[in-house]
């Protein structure tokens, strides 16, 4: 069986959308999304450099549409399920078919510009905790008035919390566990995101909504939501609350998933699925040349 994921904030690099706008009709869709949320995508992927694409508001909606831009490149793909981290939702909520591409992208417009600003009253991050008791981990961070924001498994948790709190996090490391600050603009899905929660909330009446057409695999709790309206109301929730990719990853065990391909800009969730999820075929979209390669997979893999 093979699973459809998309990545989340913090996978963006300078230049990554490049290669794409070469595809036939790439770049007129580009300017199409560009002209319909007010944000010059195609500028902010080819020419803008890491601390511009940094920006809350400009890297959420650059990632959902790289990720439509390469899957619709990969051509027709019925996975046997979806997941996306953070951000990441609401590009498998299009491949699920909640959302339509404009409903999607108007939605991560709302949800940048909402998270930016929440993330500008107090001077917050983000740092990678990388190996360690989990368990003990969690309680370390806890300690220090730290968020769990992302338990991503394969031994890597995400704290979240202010800049102080960080840096006492930098000074005083978990038992056996690396630190590694992440260039993101604030400490999302904690307690100080709730002011987003509410502006999507409003968003969130306005849209036309469908039920998924493929399993779609929650970063709430890892279940198999079967109502348009309950994704929408994940979504909503969720930059308020921490990403349990853990267990997505676990209910791919469970559902039986034999491969794993990740949109653009793939890398970081296949990184994680090789160490968690041994003997699952994986493959990143990282350029149009990994499109071939991606097909195989599908024509393989799909049931």
């Amino acid at each position: 069986m093979l699973v459809l994921v998309a990545p989340g904030q913090g996978a963006q690099t300078p230049g990554f959308l490049t290669p794409w706008l070469d595809l036939p009709g790439a770049a007129d869709r580009i300017a199409a999304w560009s002209d319909a949320i007010g944000l010059d995508l195609a500028h902010y992927g080819t020419k803008a450099d890491a601390d511009e694409i940094r920006d809350t508001a400009v890297a959420q909606p650059l990632l959902v549409a790289a990720g439509l831009l390469s899957a619709d490149a990969l051509g027709a793909v019925r996975p046997g399920a979806v997941a996306g981290h953070s951000v990441g939702e609401i590009t498998a909520a299009v491949f699920a078919g909640v959302l339509d591409d404009a409903a999607a992208l108007d939605f991560v417009r709302t949800r940048g510009l909402a998270m930016a600003e929440a993330a500008s009253v107090t001077e917050t991050g983000m740092s990678a905790v990388l190996g360690g008791d989990p368990e003990q981990v969690v309680a370390h961070l806890e300690k220090l008035g730290l968020t769990p924001a992302n338990v991503n498994g394969a031994g890597q948790i995400v704290a979240a919390g202010t800049a102080e709190q960080l840096a006492a996090l930098a000074e005083n490391k978990p038992e056996k566990a690396r630190v590694i600050a992440l260039k993101v603009a604030g400490a999302f899905h904690t307690h100080h995101m709730a002011p987003a929660v509410a502006t999507l909330q409003e968003t969130a009446a306005d849209l036309t909504v469908s039920d998924p057409v493929v399993p779609y695999i929650s970063n709430k709790d890892g279940r198999l939501v079967s109502t348009g309206n309950e994704v929408i109301a994940r979504l909503v929730g969720q930059v308020a609350n921490p990403v349990r990719w853990d267990l997505c990853m676990e209910t791919f065990k469970e559902q039986g998933v034999t491969a794993l391909i990740e949109v653009c800009p793939g890398g970081t969730l296949t990184g994680l699925a090789k160490r968690a999820l041994p003997g699952v075929q994986t493959l990143a979209l990282k350029t149009p040349d990994d499109l071939d390669a991606a097909r195989t997979l599908v024509a393989e893999h799909s049931s």
